[in-house]
């Protein structure tokens, strides 16, 4: 069976976690923590980071390139488009993720969560309003301009959907939200894709960890998790 090795808040183990929902395989989830490794979490992530998978005797590190395996290797419910060019559409917002998580996301989440809760360290403000007033409206309005109707590629469902909704996820769990009267476009999507039942699904699945770190789950309130 498959294994997905990283806490399930994270927004690259959520990542890999949806995808294996969508594509409807099961799996179990080991809530690996970064800071707290398991003593042979060197031989499953050889940079330290999560998630980490394995499939019978294969394991693989990193969510981009396991969102992929797990693609090729169970090709029910694909995520990623065959047209060519919905295909690199596709890949190019799951990359741009990766820049919303570094500009914007990590940057907050370390400095509201992590700082305080698990290093015992004030927060910074000043960094956090440097990321809200600089960063943020810069990624969020980049998207804004580019989202055209309910997915990102193909229109179909993809990792581009999954990868930048699991960031605006952790965005909203530490009670900021995308506004609507200025990125009207980006805060219509973000609802459409939580309000999808495999992200109520994920979600539910995440609350014992939500609460335990005191997220903020308000933008989750009605939200139906599908069997």
């Amino acid at each position: 069976m498959l294994k997905i090795y990283g806490v399930p808040i994270s927004v690259h183990t959520r990542k890999v976690i949806v995808t294996c929902m969508e594509k409807q395989l099961k799996f179990e989830n080991d809530p690996v923590i970064p800071f707290q490794p398991p003593a042979n979490w060197d031989s499953l992530s050889p940079t330290g980071k999560i998630p980490a998978m394995t499939d019978g005797d294969f394991t693989l590190a990193d969510s981009t390139a396991i969102c992929a395996y797990l693609d090729r290797a169970y090709p029910q419910h694909p995520i990623f488009p065959k047209d060519i060019k919905e295909y690199a559409r596709a890949m190019w917002f799951e990359q741009y993720a990766g820049a919303l998580f570094r500009d914007v996301i990590h940057g907050l989440f370390f400095q509201k969560i992590i700082r305080p809760n698990i290093l015992q360290q004030p927060t910074d403000t000043d960094e956090m309003d440097k990321i809200l007033i600089e960063a943020m409206p810069k990624t969020f309005g980049y998207l804004e301009r580019q989202i055209r109707g309910d997915y990102v590629a193909a229109n179909q469902f993809s990792i581009g959907d999954i990868a930048l909704t699991s960031n605006l996820i952790n965005y909203h769990y530490l009670g900021f939200e995308v506004d609507a009267s200025r990125f009207p476009k980006l805060s219509a999507y973000f609802k459409k894709q939580i309000a999808r039942p495999v992200f109520a699904k994920a979600l539910a699945a995440e609350q014992p960890f939500a609460n335990g770190m005191g997220l903020d789950r308000g933008f989750a309130t009605g939200l139906v998790a599908a069997a």
